[in-house]
């Protein structure tokens, strides 16, 4: 029996980080394994959302090159991003940041893969959204690098 396809969530700072010298090559690795099959990319209109933003026009080629699944973001999702701000895990500034965890929980990916070491990929701040997912009966969320993704093949 062959391994299950892991869906994973990609957040801005990823699909930025094709283009970012410092983190280009994880990046790259990832959106290969992407388009080979071995993982099945998810984002949310959250995302699209950012890129609509300001993101160079690269970037957005970049993600339009993936055969993505894009999920809407419900209140349910915006509902609990805000449970994260009453919780003081990031504050307010950050609420685009915890917009995703939350998407991320809600939709059940395997893992949510980030550039963000600040405000996400963070041991104590993943402690902190997990016990909030907990709390309001949702399942515990994997936060990686792409570089820990690909290191782990």
């Amino acid at each position: 029996m062959g391994m299950k396809v892991l869906s994973i969530y990609i957040e801005n700072s990823v699909i930025g980080g094709y283009l970012d010298e410092e983190f280009k090559e994880h990046t790259r690795k990832l959106f290969d394994e992407f388009k080979r099959g071995k993982y099945k990319p998810v984002i949310s209109s959250h995302v699209i959302a950012e890129l609509e933003n300001g993101a160079p026009e690269n970037i957005k080629e970049n993600l339009r090159i993936l055969n993505y699944e894009e999920f809407t973001v419900t209140d349910e999702m915006i509902q609990l991003a805000e449970k994260y701000m009453e919780q003081k895990v990031v504050s307010e500034k950050y609420y685009s940041d915890a917009l995703h965890i939350a998407v991320a929980t809600i939709i059940g990916v395997d893992v949510l893969v980030s550039w963000n070491l600040k405000h996400i990929v963070n041991l104590d701040r993943i402690k902190l959204f997990n016990s909030v997912n907990l709390r309001e009966g949702y399942s515990i969320l994997e936060i990686r690098t792409p570089r820990e993704i690909i290191e782990n093949e």
